[in-house]
């Protein structure tokens, strides 16, 4: 009786510890943890003359690699999330390719590798990836090259290959649109980069058909597309030739983001079409402004209401006073078209307008629902930090860190693991933090919130470290709570952990 009568007791205390001693865990929401900031923020890099990257042909392997991590510093420094690097400048490579030449614009000669031998693009993305940083390739599909420069093309070069698809078009060389092999040549390259490289997004241009250019008599050359046109025809087609050059653009567009795809679907696509769609779209804008649709054949508005890009970067080079082309009401306009509901990041030409105005139009940008970062033209502006645009945008609107934006239509389910987190307190007094997902699934970013006099900062850390120092010598405020979530490659955050470290 003895023995039944102190079980009892005791199963009443166990009972009564567990209901009393843990008490119960705070949620996020009641620790406060304010949101990590959302924007993507990103630089192109042109390599075709030698605008941003490397500062000329042929430099030495090492000057070429120095400078590129200049960039990826000089992102990391001013709070930068994605460079957006141009490696199909006109139907060459900035990588090592078995489709087309080495570019003249790392070598110096056409065709030629680098030495001692490197692979750019594997190296950029090694070193973007390190720095937490998204590197997107840029390709020009169309383009094959610019003949005024009197660079010699190798023998592997497309022009030589398959001449018949390469036309001369004032001072260009041109792949006509109108052939498949064009579509094909441009489609297999795309996808080429996307199998082998690690990267985070694909990158299209505003040059689809040219702009126009005169002959010696001042008048306008009409793109010599006659033997595709004649194709078209004789196989039935019964489009209008302005229409069917379009259809040509619109076919690739679409082939672009699916085949994309269907390879890598976290891999983004963005193509950055020249800002306006038609003169008087929307009002505000002059009537006779450019006309891409007429003038190009890029039927931009369409491929944004089909949703065939995961982010749109209009060209919006334009001042916020503009009488002709105002910055606001273009942006306004185009997200309005944007039925998919796709990233919108518009294009600033950040090398032609002063701090304040780049400023100006970074705040526009936050104030227009609907779009969410910014793409700046081009990283050079920055490197020199002229008119001051570096430092007055590192103190002012890129002060703190940022994530890009998630694009969860492109994940198959949210991202629902909690990380783990181990905490070790030395006896002088700093703390190592190490954090991982159970499951040791890979990681892009890891979010760490750190709350230290009541207040809450965040750091956003790359995805391979997975250890961070609390308290070291010269801090003057211990850290009080920390918080820890994972980012996966569709930008989709975890749930937290949290750990108080007032509680011993």
């Amino acid at each position: 009786m003895r023995y039944v009568f102190t079980v009892m007791m005791l199963m009443i205390a166990l009972t009564s510890s567990a209901v009393v001693s843990p008490g119960k865990e705070k949620t996020e929401e009641e620790w406060g943890i304010p949101p990590v900031s959302r924007e993507f923020r990103a630089a192109w890099v042109a390599t075709v003359a030698n605008i941003d990257w490397p500062s000329k042909p042929g430099l030495p392997v090492e000057q070429q690699k120095a400078e590129l991590i200049a960039i990826l510093d000089k992102a990391v420094e001013l709070n930068l999330n994605a460079l957006i690097l141009q490696v199909r400048p006109q139907c060459d490579a900035l990588y090592d390719s078995k489709i087309e030449p080495w570019s003249y614009y790392l070598t110096g000669k056409m065709g030629k590798a680098p030495e001692p031998y490197y692979d750019p693009l594997a190296f950029a993305v090694e070193e973007a990836h390190k720095r937490g940083i998204e590197l997107h390739t840029w390709f020009n599909p169309y383009r094959a090259h610019l003949l005024r420069t009197n660079v010699p093309v190798s023998d592997n070069h497309i022009s030589k290959t398959k001449p018949d698809i390469v036309k001369k078009y004032g001072s260009y060389l041109w792949c006509d649109p109108g052939e498949k092999e064009t579509q094909d040549q441009t489609m297999n390259v795309v996808l080429d980069v996307v199998k082998r490289y690690d990267v985070d997004g694909v990158h299209l241009d505003d040059y689809f058909y040219p702009y126009k250019e005169k002959g010696p008599d001042g008048k306008i050359l009409d793109f010599p597309d006659e033997p595709s046109w004649k194709k078209y025809k004789d196989s039935g087609g019964t489009l209008i030739r302005d229409d069917w050059r379009r259809d040509n653009v619109n076919t690739l567009v679409k082939r672009y983001y699916t085949e994309v795809k269907a390879v890598k679907p976290w891999v983004k696509v963005g193509i950055s079409p020249f800002g306006i769609w038609r003169g008087g779209f929307p009002a505000e804008v002059a009537k006779n402004a450019f006309d891409q649709y007429s003038e190009l054949y890029a039927d931009a508005k369409l491929w944004l209401e089909k949703g065939w890009v995961d982010y749109w970067t209009p060209q919006i080079y334009w001042e916020i006073s503009s009488q002709r082309t105002p910055y606001k009401p273009i942006l306004k306009w185009w997200v309005e078209q944007n039925k998919e509901k796709r990233h919108i990041w518009p294009g600033n030409y950040t090398g032609r307008w002063s701090a304040d105005e780049i400023t100006s139009q970074v705040l526009a940008t936050r104030q227009q629902p609907g779009a969410s970062g910014n793409v700046h033209f081009s990283m050079k502006v920055f490197m020199g930090s002229r008119r001051g645009i570096a430092d007055k945008m590192k103190k002012g609107v890129y002060r703190e860190q940022a994530l890009v934006p998630a694009s969860p239509w492109l994940a198959s389910k949210p991202f629902d693991e909690k990380p783990g987190l181990d905490v070790i307190e030395n006896k002088d007094g700093t703390i190592v933090l190490d954090y991982y997902l159970p499951s040791r699934a890979p990681v892009w970013q890891w979010v760490l919130c750190i709350r230290k006099g009541g207040n809450w900062t965040y750091k956003i850390l790359p995805g391979n470290r997975q250890r961070f120092m609390l308290n070291e010598e010269g801090e003057k405020t211990p850290a009080e709570v920390v918080a820890i979530s994972a980012i996966d490659r569709f930008g989709q955050e975890s749930p937290r952990v949290v750990h108080d470290l007032t509680k011993k």
